[in-house]
């Protein structure tokens, strides 16, 4: 379905998932667990894994709060984008690595569900991508103190709207991890 010509593969996104996002993340180790099972398949079934890291004056390149948490592992071979905004794409090498596998959907977890998980998100689906967003897979910590609703409702609201998103020639969707397909259903 994408409107990428010639991209028919599928790739896992895991984004900012940083010992500093992740400190007061709501639901951190479920969120973890969910995608180390991802991991693992996608994995398994030769699907690329792609890592993202943020840097800013709160995650300064090298530090502690910067690096990603010891559960998840990056294996040899797996790139890694670092950015410095939201979107994943924006100032990065992500496109280019995506299109020298012929990724044309993408399968994205990570942190955070208000920040760096919904600029991605719409940052994809404008560029022509297909997006799954993994639902028991993204997380984002308490900001209700600065007027936001409490994470689960957050996380349940962007569930809720990214399932429906669609727009021509790209489709859009949430799922969870149980329910994850990294091949794209057929088109009927």
């Amino acid at each position: 379905m994408t409107t990428l010509p010639d991209r028919p593969h599928t790739a896992l996104l895991v984004i900012d998932v940083q010992n500093g996002v992740m400190a007061n993340a709501h639901d951190r180790d479920g969120v973890i667990a969910n995608i180390n099972v991802l991991l693992d398949r996608a994995r398994a079934e030769d699907v690329p894994v792609i890592w993202v890291q943020h840097s800013d004056e709160e995650l300064v390149r090298g530090s502690e709060s910067w690096g990603y948490v010891p559960e998840l592992v990056q294996r040899d071979g797996e790139p890694l984008v670092h950015k410095n905004y939201g979107d994943s794409f924006e100032g990065t090498d992500l496109e280019a690595l995506l299109a020298e596998r012929g990724v044309g959907r993408l399968v994205v977890t990570g942190a955070a569900t208000d920040a760096c998980i919904r600029s991605t998100l719409h940052g994809a689906f404008v560029r022509g991508y297909d997006v799954t967003l993994v639902g028991d897979a993204h997380t984002t910590e308490d900001l209700s103190a600065y007027g936001a609703p409490p994470a689960p409702q957050v996380i349940a609201h962007t569930n809720l709207y990214w399932k429906f998103q669609s727009a021509p020639g790209r489709s859009g969707g949430t799922v969870d991890t149980a329910d994850v397909a990294f091949a794209p259903a057929p088109v009927a």
